[in-house]
């Protein structure tokens, strides 16, 4: 089913509801570094084929030379490591606003010119007037006339060039905001840059931490591994020394782990499938590939296990769950397939187990059972997760007067 998956690219909806969170990251990182191995295999197929067409460039004669420090080395500054050293945005914006009281003086002092010369254009003449008209009055009523008159032109003028000032300065500080703002703007832009930057970066470290995290599962998967081969190797020591001392051994199948890869038969007339809604087809394949195997049945094929249950959902699941530790394996109502559900300290957790590779072992682990049996009794030593202390400890039986899981062998 895993290499399926990872294969198309996709899970189905129904699927990935049956998975808990820790199965779903598991397959996140699997579906995560197949498609890394796919983009390197791309990559250098496209290198190889660029190489074949890239021409060697001619070597440049130019050079870089390098400002060296007092110990022969390169000299690096690195803006922000020193206390005094100001951030990066308040030396921007000291150099925008730098920047934008330069611009605005420079065009205050271009229309301040302007007006100058449009008043000494303006009032020159009426200053000659002045002269000559003082030479030429010699009656005292002119001249006081002509002062006067002189003194309301001079007040005209002051008023002239206080409003021209203001307009100066108004438009100065218009242009200076202006500037200011276009510069604020294109700081903006490299913030965003920044931001965007940054993103990567926590991407970057995100993808680091999801290959640690799979490294870390390998390892656990390889520590659970060597523990389920040594216990099997002592299973078998201790079956041969009971042999020794009691002659032959009883009749109930050993109580011993057995991690196999053998093909389990199937009924030729049962198509496997991933998903499936129809209950009849659930308990048609029950009936035809999983009755005869007796994977449902305890140890000794005496009866069927207290921890199994039928076709039930997973919110009666959780209700049949009494204290931290219980658990019990049911039939899922949506694949092929059982359901391990679990009560931790957390909460509940339900692991989808598959059968789809000839075998039962939880998805996204690797350890493979022949029996549900086998790999409940493995995960009552061993937890269940990587995180450790999830162990099976209390089968949960069916309840009073009620069997439902009847309908599978009816």
């Amino acid at each position: 089913m895993l290499q399926q998956i990872l294969k198309d690219m996709y899970i189905e909806p129904d699927l990935l509801a049956e998975l808990n969170e820790e199965q779903k990251q598991v397959l996140f990182f699997k579906m995560r570094e197949e498609q890394v191995r796919r983009w390197k295999e791309r990559e250098a197929r496209l290198e190889k084929e660029e190489a074949a067409r890239v021409k060697p460039k001619k070597a440049s004669k130019k050079s870089v030379s390098w400002l060296k420090s007092s110990d022969s080395d390169v000299w690096v500054w690195v803006m922000g490591e020193h206390p005094d050293d100001k951030s990066y945005d308040q030396i921007c914006d000291e150099i925008m606003v730098e920047r934008a009281a330069l611009q605005a003086q420079k065009e205050a002092e271009e229309l301040r010119a302007k007006k100058e010369a449009e008043l000494e254009k303006r009032f020159s003449g009426l200053y000659l007037e002045q002269e000559e008209a003082a030479r030429k009055e010699e009656a005292r009523k002119a001249a006081a006339l002509e002062q006067s008159r002189q003194e309301e032109l001079k007040k005209r003028e002051e008023e002239e060039r206080r409003k021209a000032e203001e307009e100066v300065r108004r438009l100065k500080e218009e242009r200076e905001q202006q500037i200011y703002m276009d510069l604020k703007k294109v700081s903006h832009q490299d913030k965003e840059e920044k931001a965007w930057q940054d993103s990567l970066r926590r991407s970057k470290a995100a993808d680091q931490r999801r290959r640690s995290l799979a490294k870390q599962t390998r390892e656990d998967h390889r520590r659970r591994s060597v523990k389920a081969l040594e216990r099997g190797k002592v299973a078998a020591m201790m079956k041969a020394f009971v042999l020794e001392e009691s002659g032959p051994p009883p009749k109930p199948k050993p109580r011993n782990l057995t991690l196999t890869s053998k093909p389990i038969n199937q009924s030729p007339g049962m198509r496997r499938s991933l998903s499936c809604s129809s209950r009849e087809e659930i308990i048609r394949w029950f009936r035809e590939e999983q009755l005869s195997l007796r994977v449902c049945f305890q140890q000794d094929q005496s009866r069927v296990a207290p921890w199994f249950h039928g076709i039930i959902s997973r919110e009666e699941a959780e209700n049949l769950l009494g204290s931290a530790g219980s658990f019990l394996v049911r039939v899922s109502e949506r694949i092929f397939g059982y359901v391990l559900s679990y009560r931790s300290q957390e909460g509940f957790k339900h692991f989808l187990i598959d059968t789809t590779d000839n075998c039962y072992m939880l998805l996204g682990d690797q350890i493979k059972f022949s029996s549900l049996g086998e790999l409940v009794e493995y995960h009552q030593e061993e937890p269940l997760t990587s995180s450790g202390g999830e162990r099976l400890l209390h089968a949960c039986g069916q309840k009073a007067g009620t069997l439902d899981y009847a309908e599978l062998f009816i």
